[in-house]
């Protein structure tokens, strides 16, 4: 099993910064994409950055230029950096995990693995 564990959340004002965290614990081995989501009041869960193992990463074209996702595959830890801060930002961000991701890093089904989710605020 592997669990995931996200912090960083806030609220913040548009045009401000917030950097997200995901710790993994247990089995962490073969974890081989990581992705965040989010997901708005009244509105379907979204991906919106992942990685996979050797670094490649893709983007939403709604954050791109804007946000960064990591890992440090020694600290088994994902990030997600997020600058230019946006009101349509604000969610509930989660963290997704894979060993296999036949599914590609945005599609929800891929993942098995899933984080609580942190709280991201807005405002305009």
């Amino acid at each position: 099993q592997l669990q995931l564990m996200e912090s960083g959340g806030g609220s913040v004002q548009a045009g401000g910064s917030l950097g997200l965290s995901c710790a993994t614990s247990g089995h962490t081995y073969g974890v081989y994409c990581m992705s965040w989501f989010r997901q708005a009041p009244g509105k379907e869960r979204e991906a919106v950055a992942g990685i996979y193992l050797d670094g490649e990463t893709s983007y939403a074209d709604s954050v791109k230029g804007r946000f960064t996702i990591s890992r440090e595959n020694a600290k088994n830890t994902l990030y997600l950096r997020m600058n230019s801060l946006k009101p349509e930002d604000t969610g509930m961000y989660y963290c997704a995990a894979a060993r296999s991701c036949r599914g590609g890093l945005f599609s929800a089904s891929t993942f098995t693995y899933w984080g609580q989710g942190t709280q991201v605020t807005v405002s305009s």
